[in-house]
């Protein structure tokens, strides 16, 4: 651990670029009682025509079948410029990733139910985007993999971090974390904007990214992708910026 909860308090700051989002220094506030005993099951899931582009594209790869919807690849948002959080830097950037050593690092200091409930349904070899948040530009950077399933997070239990919680119990955490690796930087930066101008119009005409947590739950810093949503937003890292 080159320094304690480097990721999020209790999950994702809103977006500054983000209208539709309040800015606040936490996720949506629910009791934890409430949070605990929803179901960690996630809801189901810029122009027209790079949708219907795409579709085309999958259809023929596929045989024209429509895929049935899991969540199988995520998208885990950090901070990459310095904020202090009870006198301690939250900052971690994709640089900081990769400076870890094998270009690991454990995924701790979520403090929202539900965005555990996601770390916990995690496997091995699952893809994520990596998601740099509350910054200037928000945006997807680069991809990560899961490389260790879901585990206690030790920051509950350390009174100096400032995501300790003096409610759980070793014996019973109520944390976890799993570890998280650098695969590659994705080919540009696909930011915030552009995905949202594709969400807008997929609602419109029923395109992959027409029920994308990223804006249903704005301030989720953990969020399930289908396989649907995660091979559009990476097909624009081949397009140029508009």
């Amino acid at each position: 651990m080159p320094w304690p909860s480097r990721k999020r308090d209790k999950g994702a700051v809103a977006d500054k670029k983000e209208p539709d989002a309040k800015i606040a220094k936490t996720e949506e506030e629910t009791s934890d009682k409430e949070e605990e005993e929803k179901s960690a099951k996630p809801p189901a899931g810029s122009s027209k025509s790079g949708w219907k582009n795409w579709k085309k594209t999958k259809e023929s790869e596929s045989g024209g079948e429509e895929s049935k919807i899991t969540y199988c690849h995520w998208l885990l948002k950090s901070e990459p410029e310095s904020r202090l959080e009870k006198g301690v830097d939250v900052k971690f950037s994709i640089d900081d990733l990769k400076a870890q050593p094998n270009q690991t690092t454990c995924w701790d200091g979520v403090r929202n139910y539900q965005a555990r409930n996601f770390l916990r349904a995690m496997k091995i070899g699952q893809q994520a985007f990596f998601y740099h948040s509350n910054c200037k530009e928000p945006g997807i950077v680069a991809i990560v993999k899961i490389v260790k399933e879901a585990y206690p997070d030790h920051t509950q239990f350390d009174q100096k971090d400032p995501h300790y919680d003096s409610t759980s119990r070793k014996e019973n955490p109520k944390w976890s974390m799993v570890d998280v690796q650098f695969v590659r930087m994705t080919k540009r930066f696909i930011p915030l904007s552009e995905i949202k101008a594709h969400h807008l119009a997929h609602k419109a005409d029923g395109g992959p990214l027409k029920d994308m947590m990223l804006f249903t739950r704005q301030r989720l810093s953990i969020q399930p992708l289908t396989q649907e949503e995660f091979d559009f937003v990476l097909s624009l890292e081949e397009e140029k910026p508009h």
